[in-house]
């Protein structure tokens, strides 16, 4: 069936209300305005105020009530608009959410979710642009999920919703519009393996392009060009960015003996370094090249249209990247 990535994550919502009925949605503008980004539209009318609640504007005091309703055996999604916002709910998230199972000695999971859209790229300005995904990587006790495609939009949020600790799940903006494919019966995936989108046929030269969330589709039109240069690609999506799937990374560079991280953060301490260093440390023989990375500029993310495009990751950096590691120039 035709769908929008928007429309995906709906469907999500919606089957996942009908499985079970302790699973709810709370946040602010979720009932009557349908979400800020229309995810939830329609929502509050099939399932009522119980059950898609609108709350005040206070990221920590309604994420804490998230993780009240967790403890007391629901299964809150509690959506924090964008990204910026949830560093209000920093103490709830970091200091509760993710250490309450070890500081109780294993008495007392979290298993809440939440979700909140993520990236630059739509000329919000510096306060509504970030990709701080990589932070929240860095905390234990906390699962990473980035969906960048329909199936994973439709599919990560049940899953997510049986794991009996924290998962956050990070909605890159630039996405909500697309539109594609998506099998009738589409439902549950798994979320703890990377995925393989395009596999080097092992002819000529060779090179990793890793990458998640809203940065895939520039990293996949970067593939296709290269392929015409006669540089083929593998082409990974992370998917979860805690814990990561280092196996599948290693198993491709052990192939294409070359790798470009792809991360809408910004370089210094980004995931992409993580990511970086994980690869030199596990797979130092196996590269012909030094592991290159495509980040976003080290700034504030600009408002004005032509620098914001210019500070972020895109298809000729992408490919340029691709040319050094394989020594084609770029």
């Amino acid at each position: 069936m035709k769908t929008t990535y928007r429309e995906a994550m709906r469907a999500a919502l919606r089957d996942a209300m009908q499985r079970d009925e302790r699973v709810f949605l709370m946040g602010e503008d979720v009932g009557r305005y349908g979400g800020s980004f229309a995810v939830s539209l329609g929502l509050l009318e099939e399932f009522g105020p119980e059950r898609i609640r609108d709350t005040p504007l206070s990221e920590s005091g309604f994420v804490g009530a998230g993780i009240g309703a967790a403890l007391g055996g629901m299964r809150p999604v509690v959506e924090i608009m964008t990204v910026n916002f949830s560093l209000l709910a920093l103490d709830q998230i970091i200091n509760n959410a993710a250490t309450l199972l070890h500081m109780s000695g294993g008495q007392f999971n979290v298993p809440i979710v939440i979700r909140m859209t993520t990236g630059a790229g739509r000329q919000l300005g510096a306060q509504h642009s970030h990709s701080l995904e990589g932070w929240y990587a860095h905390i234990p006790g906390l699962r990473i999920l980035a969906p960048a495609t329909l199936a994973d939009a439709r599919g990560m949020l049940w899953t997510a919703l049986q794991d009996p600790d924290p998962v956050l799940i990070f909605e890159h903006g630039s996405l909500y519009n697309v539109a594609g494919e998506l099998d009738e019966d589409a439902g549950a995936v798994g979320i703890d393996k990377a995925a393989v989108l395009r596999q080097a046929d092992g002819s000529g030269d060779t090179v990793t392009l890793i990458t998640y969330g809203g940065t895939l589709p520039l990293v996949q039109e970067a593939a296709d060009q290269l392929a015409g240069e006669g540089i083929a690609t593998d082409v990974i999506d992370l998917r979860t960015l805690r814990p990561l799937d280092t196996h599948t990374l290693l198993d491709s560079v052990a192939r294409t003996h070359r790798a470009v991280v792809v991360d809408e953060g910004w370089r210094s301490g980004s995931i992409s370094a993580e990511i970086a260093a994980r690869i030199s440390e596990q797979a130092f023989f196996d590269l012909d090249a030094p592991v290159e990375r495509v980040c976003s500029e080290e700034v504030p993310v600009p408002y004005a249209k032509h620098l914001e495009q210019a500070a972020l990751p895109s298809v000729e950096r992408v490919m340029a990247a691709a040319r050094r590691a394989v020594g084609a120039g770029g």
